[in-house]
Formats: structure tokens, sequence, C-alpha cells
């Protein structure tokens, strides 16, 4: 992890890791062995390859939390840059517009800027993987039907956090020495998703050159 994103890490920011497994878990298991597979410098496609003998489910739910979290952290590192004025809108470029709706305030898709769109998903985020009916943590206790519904929609959420990240704001980001750190993050994500058909093939277009390249 490079200097500056450790800075953030350190920092009490809005965007930042906010979610652990609790030692001596089946999740907290599997995300060292997780984190194992990514220290050991395996290929990316096949780290995110589901151990032998565990459940999808499981794995997916370890995959989800540790995003959200790694996602939080890239997004803080350029959120002071993120501003109502640099992005009154939350898109990714002039081909892509992303609205917010949720079942409360905005319950039909509603233009907002960057950082209100952000807020708004983090916090959403946070609510479900909190939530131990959509991501149960005791042992023994099922996944819900919608389980996979609910993950999808996350991760094609937070699929939007690259993208805005990468069109507008990735100058910042090599200022800051962390490019290698983005990619990697992105790539290991582009792998988990397409490894088990987590988000449509239309939703990752605004990122195709980047996707090209994590395939070579």
């Amino acid at each position: 992890m490079s200097h500056a994103l450790k800075q953030v890490f350190n920092k009490d920011k809005t965007f930042r890791p906010k979610r652990k497994f609790e030692p001596g878990t089946q999740r907290f298991e599997l995300h060292k062995k997780a984190q194992a597979s990514l220290n050991a410098g395996l290929d990316l496609k096949v780290a995110v390859q589901l151990p032998p003998g565990e459940e999808q489910n499981d794995w997916v739910a370890v995959h989800v939390v540790d995003f959200f979290n790694r996602i939080n952290l890239i997004y803080g590192t350029i959120s002071d840059y993120c501003t109502e004025q640099s992005c009154p809108v939350m898109s990714g470029g002039p081909k892509y517009e992303y609205r917010w709706q949720d079942e409360h305030k905005y319950r039909k898709p509603t233009a907002l800027s960057a950082p209100q769109y952000m807020n708004l998903l983090m916090d959403w985020i946070e609510v479900q993987i909190n939530n131990e009916d959509i991501f149960p943590t005791n042992v023994g206790t099922p996944f819900p039907k919608n389980f996979l519904p609910v993950v999808k929609k996350i991760l094609s959420r937070l699929f939007r956090v690259f993208v805005h990240v990468y069109i507008h704001h990735f100058d910042r980001i090599t200022q800051m020495g962390s490019e290698a750190h983005v990619n990697t993050c992105y790539k290991h994500f582009y792998y988990f998703v397409k490894e088990f058909n987590l988000i449509d093939t239309k939703e990752l277009e605004p990122l195709v050159s980047i996707r090209v390249s994590a395939e070579g």
C-alpha cells in the first residue's frame, strides 16, 4: 500500500473501512484465506476462484465486504477533490450518468452530485452488509433467497465508484503514486465479478479499455 493510501487509512474519514470479520468465525478464516492468496502473488484469476469445500455464498459475502472496505479507502483518497463544484453530476464521462434510487427519499432515479451519490451509496451498502437477514454471520444460518440479487446491486453500484474515479480523478490517484494499488484492486474486482457472473457485461462498458488491460 502506498504512503498516501496509508495516510488516508489512518485518518478519521467518512470513507474508510467499516466492517471487519470476527476472529474465530468461518468468514474470518475465509477472509484470511483470500488475503493469503493475494499476498502470495497468485494470479488474480486464480485467487478469486472458490476454494475446494467452501460454500460459494460465504466466499461471495467475504469479498463483497472486502471490496466495500477497499473501494471506500480508494474513494477516500480523492474525496477532498470530488466536490459539488467539481463533480455536480455523478458520471463516468459524457456518455454515462448514474442516478440514485432507493426505497426511502429517492423513489425515482434522481440526478445527484458525485459526493451526494457516494455518501448515499456507502451508507446504503453498509446497511445491507450489516443486516443479519441478508449477510448472516452465524455458522449454519442460511443465506436468504434475495442474497445474490442484493450482492449484484451492491457490486454494480461499487463499480460506478471505479468508473468515476478512473474517468474524473485518476490524475489525482497518479499524483499520489497510488495507481498501481487502484489498478490491482480494480482487476481483482473485475475478475471476481466475471468469475461468478455478478455484473452484467453492459454495466462494465464504461471501463472497457481498463478491462482489456486487466485481461492482458
